[in-house]
């Protein structure tokens, strides 16, 4: 049987139109893309998703209390069947009730080595700091802002000329290609949490 996926977004969903590719082709083998999802009503990210053919729902977020809000998206999760979670570019940090209805089973991409630079204009913070490399990471999702364990990092090297939509651009490549990885091994379950530390098993 096939894993189902379900996507949390709020914008143009250029991450989930990757992971999405990724399952039409097969690079995320035995994988299906169940529901999209988007806190904002006319996110391009909604479209895309119908043009697929892909389920998709507007849950408008304005004025609501985040559990309250929280527990309206996790009922459509559950009617959906959903395995797996992702956030691509979802505006909005998960209650603690989420995170306890899928453990270990939410996925993030965030642009920016983390620890360093969590929350919002990362590719900003990275070249204000002048660091010489920036990349993204995926990692599990808990309660707290871009904290939870790391499953995957590209690094990105930082040039002199850069600007941030160049960096964002070319990091925006690499979040892409490991978002996909990330996905297949979890949805296989071919890694170990110890601690902090996701440990891969091949």
């Amino acid at each position: 049987m096939k894993k189902r996926i379900g996507v949390l977004l709020s914008g143009r969903g250029s991450n989930f139109e990757a992971l999405a590719d990724s399952v039409a082709s097969g690079r995320i083998p035995d994988a299906e893309s169940a529901i999209v999802i988007s806190n904002r009503e006319g996110a391009p990210g909604l479209e895309r998703a119908k043009s697929r053919g892909i389920s998709t729902r507007a849950i408008p977020s304005k004025g609501l209390e985040r559990e309250t809000y929280d527990r309206q998206v996790v009922a459509v999760l559950n009617e959906h069947k959903v395995d797996l979670v992702c956030l691509a570019g979802y505006m909005r940090l998960l209650s603690p009730f989420f995170v306890s209805s899928f453990p270990n089973r939410i996925l993030n991409i965030h642009p920016s080595l983390l620890p360093s630079f969590p929350g919002l204009e990362s590719q900003r913070q990275a070249l204000e700091y002048g660091v010489k490399f920036a990349g993204c990471t995926v990692h599990f999702v808990d309660e707290n802002l871009d904290a939870g364990p790391i499953v995957l990092q590209s690094v990105v090297p930082v040039k002199d000329d850069d600007t941030e939509d160049t960096l964002s651009a070319r990091i925006l490549q690499e979040e892409h290609k490991i978002y996909s990885e990330a996905v297949r091994i979890v949805l296989e379950g071919r890694y170990k949490i110890e601690g902090r530390r996701v440990m891969r098993i091949t």
